[in-house]
C-alpha cells in the first residue's frame, strides 16, 4: 500500500524542491534545503525503539521516526570483501551497483575525483558547501572530495587482543567497555562518538552563518566493535533483562565462508547463552550512547535556526548479528545484517510515516541530489522522492544481496532464498510468517515452484549486475 503526503502542502514543496528551476508565488527563487547525514555503522534494523525492540533506548532516533519516515526495508546490497562497510559505503557515494563499485576502486582516487563524481561533489557542484567527520572507509581521499573533513576514522577503532573470544565464561573479566586504557573507541581520552558529535555541533554553527546551503556527512563508527561506552550505560542493560536473539544456536551449520573471520571470533564458540548476552548488552549499551550524541546534533540543529530547511538522514551501513543464527557479524544474508533503519524527516515530510517497500540504503545518495537540483547522471540507486510522493508502488522488484564468492540473495514477494554456491546449497524462508527466518523451507514439495522462480530471479538480477558467479559449484 502506498503512503502518500496528506497534504497538499507537502506534495507541492517536494515538487517544487526536486525540480529546476522553482519559484515562489512572489518568483523569488526558493532557497535550496540542507542536508545532515547521520550514518551508523554496524546498527541492526530492529535494535531502535521505533523498531518494536522493547529492550533498547533510543529516544532520539525514535523521535526522528515520530518527526518523519521510517522506511522499514532498507537493504544494503552485500559486499566483495569481510570488510563489510568498504563495499556499503562506496556505493553509497558512487551511487554504483555493487560489483560495479568493485572495478572502480582504481580510479576513485583519480579520475572519479577530477570529475568531480562523488556524492559531495556533485552537492557542491549545485552550490553547497560540503562537511565530513568520522568514519571514511572509502578508497579515496576524503579531504579532496569534501569542502571541510575533520577527525577522518580508519574503518575498525583499533580492536585489541583481549576482545576477542569473550566472555569465555561468567567470571572472564578481562575486557570492560568503560576502560579507556584499551583504546578503541577511547583512544585519545574521549569517546569517539562525542568527538563526532562535537564536529558536528560545530558545523551546524559555522553553516549557520554561511550563505550556501550545506551538505554534512556525519559518520560515527559505533556501534562497531570495540562496543565500548561508559560505565553507566553498560550497567543500565542487565543481562536477565536481555533475550537471546532469535534462533538461537550455538555454531551456523554450514561453511558459508564467514564461519571464523574476525568477526565471528568476538565470541567464543560454542555461542552460549551468556556470552551472546554480553556481546548483546555491550551493543544496546553503545547504540543507546550514540542516540545521545545524535539527541545534541538534533539540538544543535534546531538552535540554529536552520532546521526547517533542512532534510534529516540516518542510516547505517549494513546490520549485524550479534547471536542470531550462531553469527556475530554482518557477512550473511540474513536480515539483520543486511537491513537497516532508515528515517528522514524534513520539508513536506509528513510526521510518523511508515513505508514498507524495499529500497536500498545508498537511495539516499540520488535523494539529495534530486532535491538538490544536482547531477545524477551516472547514478543507479534511485531516489526516494517518488515513493514518497505515491507517484510508484516500488522501486525495486526485487532486492539483490551478495557475500563475495561465498552467498547470494534474492528478496521477492515476501520471501527469501539465500544460495550457497560454494557448497551447493539453498534456504529459503517466508519473511511474512517467519520474520527471524528460523524456519528453512527448501525440501518442502510445495514450494519447489517458489525456489525454482526465485532462482531464475536472481540470474536476472545477476546478469543486471555484472555478476557471473555460477549458482551451482559444479565439479572439474
Amino acid at each position: 500500500m502506498i503512503v502518500r503526503l496528506c497534504s497538499i502542502v507537502s506534495l507541492v514543496i517536494l515538487a517544487c524542491l526536486s525540480s529546476r528551476p522553482c519559484e515562489a508565488a512572489d518568483h523569488a527563487p526558493l532557497k535550496k534545503p540542507n542536508f545532515l547525514f547521520i550514518f551508523a555503522d554496524d546498527l541492526a534494523f530492529d535494535c531502535v525503539g521505533s523498531s518494536g525492540n522493547a529492550e533498547i533506548r533510543t529516544p532520539n532516533l525514535d523521535q526522528l521516526a515520530r518527526q518523519g519516515i521510517t522506511f522499514t526495508h532498507a537493504y544494503n546490497m552485500g559486499a566483495w570483501t569481510g570488510a563489510v562497510c568498504v563495499s556499503s559505503r562506496t556505493m553509497l557515494n558512487t551511487g554504483t551497483f555493487l560489483w560495479r563499485a568493485n572495478r572502480l576502486k582504481k580510479q576513485l582516487k583519480n579520475e572519479w575525483v577530477q570529475d568531480k563524481k562523488f556524492w559531495s561533489q556533485r552537492l557542491e557542484q549545485a552550490g553547497y558547501h560540503t562537511y565530513m567527520t568520522g568514519k571514511w572507509h572509502v578508497p579515496v581521499d576524503a579531504n579532496k572530495i569534501f569542502n571541510t573533513a575533520r577527525n577522518i576514522r580508519p574503518g575498525m577503532p583499533n580492536q585489541t587482543d583481549s576482545g576477542y573470544h569473550r566472555p569465555k565464561s561468567e567470571e572472564d573479566k578481562n575486557w570492560l567497555p568503560w576502560d579507556k586504557t584499551k583504546g578503541g573507541f577511547w583512544k585519545g581520552g574521549k569517546h569517539w562518538s562525542e568527538i563526532v558529535a562535537d564536529d558536528a555541533i560545530d558545523f551546524i554553527q559555522m553553516a549557520s552563518k554561511a550563505p550556501e546551503p550545506f551538505f554534512m556527512y556525519v559518520a560515527f563508527n559505533a556501534p562497531h566493535d570495540p562496543r565500548q561506552s561508559p560505565k553507566s550505560y553498560v550497567d543500565s542493560y542487565p543481562l536477565d533483562k536481555i533475550s537471546l536473539p532469535k534462533p538461537f544456536v550455538t555454531e551456523y551449520p554450514d561453511e558459508i565462508g564467514c564461519n571464523k573471520i574476525r568477526d565471528e571470533v568476538l565470541a567464543p564458540f560454542p555461542r552460549t547463552p551468556h556470552n551472546v548476552k554480553v556481546n548483546r548488552q555491550e551493543y544496546y549499551a553503545i547504540i543507546e550512547h550514540l542516540d545521545v550524541q545524535i539527541g545534541r546534533i538534533a539540538d544543535a540543529l534546531k538552535a540554529s535556526g536552520q532546521a526547517d530547511n533542512t532534510y534529516v538522514f540516518f542510516t547505517a551501513d549494513h546490520g549485524l548479528a550479534v547471536g542470531h543464527h550462531g553469527l556475530m557479524g554482518k557477512q550473511n544474508m540474513y536480515d539483520h545484517s543486511v537491513r537497516v533503519p532508515f528515517f528522514m524527516t524534513g520539508p513536506g515530510i509528513d510526521s510518523g510515516e511508515r513505508l514498507n517497500m524495499p529500497i536500498y540504503l545508498q537511495d539516499v545518495m540520488p535523494t539529495t541530489l534530486e532535491l538538490a537540483g544536482a547531477s545524477r547522471q551516472g547514478v543507479e540507486f534511485k531516489s526516494l522522492l517518488p515513493l514518497i510522493r505515491g507517484e510508484v508502488a516500488t522501486s525495486y522488484d526485487s532486492i539483490y544481496g551478495a557475500y563475495t564468492k561465498h552467498q547470494r540473495m534474492i528478496t521477492h514477494d515476501n520471501h527469501k532464498l539465500i544460495v550457497y554456491p560454494q557448497i551447493n546449497k539453498m534456504r529459503l524462508f517466508d519473511l511474512g510468517s517467519d520474520p527471524w527466518e528460523e524456519h528453512d523451507l527448501i525440501d518442502q514439495p510445495d514450494q519447489q515452484v517458489r525456489v525454482a522462480d526465485l532462482r531464475a530471479r536472481l540470474q536476472q538480477l545477476q546478469s543486471e549486475m555484472d555478476d557471473t558467479l555460477p549458482l551451482t559449484n559444479e565439479p572439474e
